[in-house]
């Protein structure tokens, strides 16, 4: 790092008008941005001081000055270290030029880091109003005929508050038209498998039964931690709630019921006693 006898050498020479022009510390402070305190170290340091002192010793900052913590402000601002903006300053013109190219490349991936993020804030908070980002016509296309893009206002009108919500957002959020439709594709095998247990007339406890509900509850632990509680009350509802009684009904007959059967049999399975059954 060069001393200030240094710098002043290697400056441009200023000219009397721009002598005479000075300011006091506290006043480039202000213009700039900075503390004094933080002049009063780079000016210890070496990095930027004043060109000129009152004859009781009082900083006096010329115009060059101010030009050189502004250059050092803008090195702040690029993350440059103060030692490494030290030999900037002083570096000839094809060093420094590569040197803020090179921040400059720096910079703009960060933006585009940062535009990434915000697109992802985006549609996460859209995501936490919609549920799913897909258009009407692409839920039923994906998820099929009996599909309701309603349940989704009313999955958050009902569960908006809680952490499961916050979750399935989240995830949602990142996922495309592929993504929702490859889960589609587990949960129509799954809801066929369940159907044809039910044909088969699968008592509830059983291994195979309970084999389902493992993986019923995985399909609803895609979107959300699933526990075997909030399971038990998922499968309440689905007997409860017209619309999803209705869905299930729809795939085979009886099925909300069986599998509500189904899912409560496992629960006890897993010390989850469904009588008490919580969301949490």
């Amino acid at each position: 790092m060069t001393d200030r006898s240094h710098r002043a050498r290697s400056a441009p020479p200023e000219s009397a008008a721009d002598r005479g022009r000075t300011m006091t510390v506290g006043a480039v402070a202000s213009l700039v941005g900075v503390t004094v305190r933080t002049l009063h170290h780079w000016d210890e340091i070496g990095l930027a001081g004043p060109g000129d002192r009152t004859a009781a010793g009082y900083r006096l900052y010329t115009s060059s000055d101010i030009a050189r913590i502004h250059r050092v402000l803008v090195y702040r601002e690029l993350g440059v270290s103060l030692e490494e903006t030290a030999r900037l300053l002083e570096a000839d013109a094809d060093e420094a030029t590569e040197s803020l190219l090179r921040r400059r490349d720096q910079l703009r991936e960060r933006i585009r880091g940062l535009e990434r993020m915000a697109d992802s804030l985006d549609r996460m908070a859209e995501a936490r109003q919609e549920g799913v980002l897909l258009s009407a016509e692409e839920q039923v296309e994906i998820f099929g005929e009996h599909w309701q893009p309603a349940w989704a206002a009313g999955a958050r009108e009902r569960w908006g508050d809680t952490r499961q919500w916050a979750q399935f957002a989240e995830r949602a959020a990142e996922r495309t038209a592929e993504d929702w439709q490859r889960i589609s594709e587990d949960v129509e095998a799954l809801n066929a498998d369940l159907a044809e247990a039910l044909r088969a007339q699968v008592a509830p406890g059983g291994e195979r039964a309970n084999a389902l509900a493992e993986r019923h509850r995985e399909s609803m632990a895609v979107h959300f931690d699933c526990t075997h509680s909030i399971q038990v009350i998922l499968g309440r509802m689905n007997v409860e709630d017209p619309g999803f009684r209705s869905h299930y009904d729809g795939i085979e007959p009886g099925l909300a019921v069986w599998l509500s059967e189904v899912i409560d049999a496992n629960a006890r399975t897993h010390g989850v006693d469904p009588e008490t059954a919580t969301w949490g």
